[in-house]
């Protein structure tokens, strides 16, 4: 008998404090930096975001989502044999984030590592977990995207720091005898990197390089939305489905325009593309599970229902996952 994965619980967090355009318009004023809530609404479609507080780490929230998820899918932390964190600012440089949450959740022997494709990573990260339970080497999967980016933000560059928040979502995976999971697709081209990355590390104790995450923006516009739509295209073929029996689009949350372009190039209607972004900001890797969680938990997304998920980020990275509810 065939074996499939099936998201069978989401879970999200955001740390409690919301910082509004003008909040952050007023805090950058005091560092010389001008902007407003018109301008950033306008190039983005962001409004407010959620920042962690000082000292709070990725495996904080990551730990907070996972617990939703579990508690969604009535599935007990030590039930899972399979934990995987995308996430591009880890606690540490070891052990991973996922071994970090795998302890603060009180599982013992589940395998635990990290996944790390920037903004793209909840992709690569519950593609992997698919290919995983389809080989059955785990029945019950955690599958987390989580960031702290404003701990790797410049403040004084109002081109990238007003773009990004932070996060966590989560889904919970479980061997079906039933299809969830339909296909997947991952690329990448390294010859991009540098349109998009943090290209700091830490050496013999010092911090080597820039430690500040710096964008190319015109530039991840164009190979963004060309490399979406041709994804897309590219999962439906594999799983013999047509862009117009997409019930939803979730993709990842970067700019309400590359949204609003990659819709109307893929010919899917706006009101099928689920958006978070006017209220969580970019939170790369975690944006993905955010918005497939606030949409299956206000009752769009309903049982049955097939959904594109979507990531494209750093590296240059991007993917595609069809998702039967």
């Amino acid at each position: 008998m065939s074996i499939f994965a099936k998201i069978v619980g989401t879970g999200g967090y955001l740390p409690p404090r919301v910082v509004s355009n003008d909040e952050l318009a007023a805090e950058l004023a005091q560092r010389g930096i001008e902007t407003s809530d018109q301008w950033i609404v306008e190039r983005t479609g962001i409004r407010q975001r959620h920042l962690a507080a000082e000292g709070v780490k990725t495996s904080t929230l990551a730990t907070q989502a996972a617990q939703q998820a579990l508690e969604d899918a009535g599935v007990s932390a030590q039930d899972l044999d399979l934990i995987i964190v995308a996430t591009s600012t880890p606690d540490y440089v070891f052990p991973s984030t996922a071994c970090l949450v795998q302890a603060q959740l009180g599982n013992v022997g589940a395998a635990a590592f990290d996944v790390q494709a920037v903004c793209s990573g909840f992709v690569y990260a519950l593609s992997t977990a698919d290919a995983m339970v389809r080989a059955g080497r785990a029945k019950k999967a955690l599958v987390i995207g989580a960031e702290v980016f404003s701990s790797i933000l410049d403040w004084s560059d109002r081109a990238t720091c007003v773009l990004f928040g932070d996060g966590a979502g989560a889904v919970v995976l479980s061997a079906e005898s039933e299809p969830g999971i339909l296909a997947a697709q991952l690329n990448a081209d390294g010859s991009q990197m540098g349109i998009l990355c943090a290209k700091g590390n830490v050496s013999h104790g010092q911090v080597v390089g820039d430690p500040f995450l710096r964008m190319d923006g015109q530039a991840v516009f164009k190979l963004a939305v060309t490399s979406l739509a041709a994804s897309a295209h590219q999962v439906c073929e594999q799983a013999g489905v047509q862009l117009s029996d997409i019930d939803w689009m979730v993709p990842h949350q970067a700019n309400v325009r590359i949204l609003n372009f990659l819709s109307r190039k893929l010919g899917v209607a706006s009101e099928k593309v689920v958006i978070t972004l006017d209220q969580h900001a970019n939170t790369s890797a975690a944006s993905v599970p955010l918005a497939l969680n606030v949409a299956r938990r206000d009752g769009r997304i309903k049982a049955g229902d097939l959904t594109l998920l979507q990531g494209v980020g750093g590296g240059f990275t991007w993917g595609s996952i069809l998702v039967r509810s």
